[in-house]
């Protein structure tokens, strides 16, 4: 259950992978040319900011982290410009830097918010200096909590299978933001994060999250992959871990502005809060508020630990103890947002006496909130909003209203002791029977 960011300041994050110089030229177009049918720019502004794996970097120095980078550069001004600004944002750069190529830079012409164009300046890293990044990586591994692999395809992974080999020896966690269709090339990695379209690449067309999920599933063994995170836009994000149900995430509502670096923040948050001790699960919860954020922002940006403090604020659930009935439904669509599973444990709850408190005890264990749901004259369901394990309680008038709200609340799972399982309830929701009660 994710209720506090943890202590970043105390990770230590690698980031290897293909650095780009991000260019963007603002200025207002108030004409068309008469040379051609295109708006004509008078640029006023020219900003530069690290774009692929140094915009991974950047956001992980900024929620904190100790940031390590790793990465090829051309012996040019992009690439004198690119370490300047990623070492005054606190980035401890490692760059390599080649003479046989340029910095990979990406100019972006936007006027009126707008994107009008992208211009393009690069060529593939030569295979030959992928001994370099792996000696460096070896030296920037001492100390740290996790490695992020970001792949753009651009040259400077050529031997992921290195990389990743030099981390499990020192038992550190891998990231990988993959490319390409040869997933192959990650083998054995912590967590592979590829989108839907990358993902679907692999393994074909999915029709629904059931085949999604067994695909994925397959894909994780076959890679010896500890897990597969699944990024599906708006429809949120699927963590697929071997030996454990797969996990529906959705996404949180929020208005697109630009999408661009938006995986970038997901792998430096997910890198982040695992080195920081978080379990993948949430970590992930975590990545996916982050992505939320800084989808609403222009162009490779950063999330910093105050706008993730606002926004996991801003979507916990009602604090706890005994609410009606309109507060509970919103408690529990808050908590599925934070990709929370409630559970409604059932009555009676008396008398209440150990074998109760086991069953609401087993009750928890299924979820991650847990809702009682009393008659309104059960003596037993005073004791309910006292303990430690029962998050919320709804008092129900009588039977009849009691089943009414098992329909209307839409828990993820109701719970039904074992001695009144007799008595289930018509609900569409998962039912479980639980001894004790």
């Amino acid at each position: 259950m994710l209720s506090a960011l943890p202590q970043f300041a105390n990770a230590r994050v690698l980031v290897v992978g293909d650095l780009m110089l991000d260019r963007y030229w603002h200025g207002a177009t108030a004409r068309i040319s008469p040379e051609a049918p295109v708006p004509v720019v008078q640029v006023r502004d020219d900003e530069v900011r690290a774009g692929g794996a140094g915009n991974v970097a950047l956001n992980t120095a900024v929620l904190g982290c100790t940031a390590r980078l790793v990465g090829l550069v051309g012996e040019d001004e992009a690439g004198r410009l690119l370490a300047e600004r990623l070492a005054a944002r606190g980035v401890e750069c490692r760059l390599q830097t080649v003479a046989d190529a340029p910095t990979i830079t990406k100019l972006r012409v936007i006027s009126r918010h707008q994107q009008l164009i992208r211009l393009d300046f690069e060529e593939r890293f030569a295979q030959r200096h992928a001994a370099r990044v792996t000696a460096a990586t070896h030296d920037a591994l001492e100390g740290v909590q996790a490695m992020i692999l970001s792949d753009y395809a651009k040259g400077t992974l050529s031997d992921t299978q290195a990389l990743i080999g030099l981390a499990r020896e020192r038992g550190v966690p891998v990231i990988v933001d993959p490319k390409g269709h040869d997933f192959g090339r990650y083998r054995g990695a912590t967590v592979v994060k590829p989108n839907l379209a990358e993902f679907e690449a692999i393994v074909g067309p999915c029709a629904d999250d059931a085949e999604l999920v067994e695909r994925g599933t397959r894909l994780c063994a076959d890679l010896e992959l500890e897990a597969l995170l699944i990024t599906r836009s708006e429809r949120g994000v699927t963590l697929i871990q071997r030996s454990q149900p797969a996990w529906h995430l959705p996404a949180h509502a929020r208005e697109v502005f630009d999408v661009t670096g938006a995986g970038d923040t997901v792998s430096a948050t997910l890198g982040c809060s695992l080195a920081a001790g978080l379990s993948l699960r949430d970590a992930t919860a975590l990545a996916n508020l982050a992505a939320s954020i800084v989808v609403g922002k222009l162009g490779t940006a950063t999330v910093s630990v105050d706008e993730l403090r606002a926004e996991l604020n801003a979507h916990a659930p009602r604090p706890r103890g005994l609410i009606e009935a309109a507060e509970a439904r919103d408690a529990i669509a808050t908590a599925r947002r934070l990709g929370e599973r409630t559970v409604v444990a059932v009555g009676p709850f008396t008398p209440f006496d150990t074998q109760r408190l086991a069953y609401l005890e087993a009750a928890a264990a299924r979820g991650d909130r847990l809702l009682a749901l009393p008659l309104a004259d059960d003596a037993g369901a005073g004791l309910l909003p006292a303990l430690r394990i029962v998050d919320w309680v709804v008092a129900a008038r009588d039977a009849a209203e009691l089943h009414a709200l098992l329909q209307t609340l839409q828990p993820d799972l109701i719970a039904l002791p074992a001695t009144h399982a007799g008595n289930m309830p018509q609900t569409t929701a998962e039912v479980v029977v639980l001894p004790g009660g």
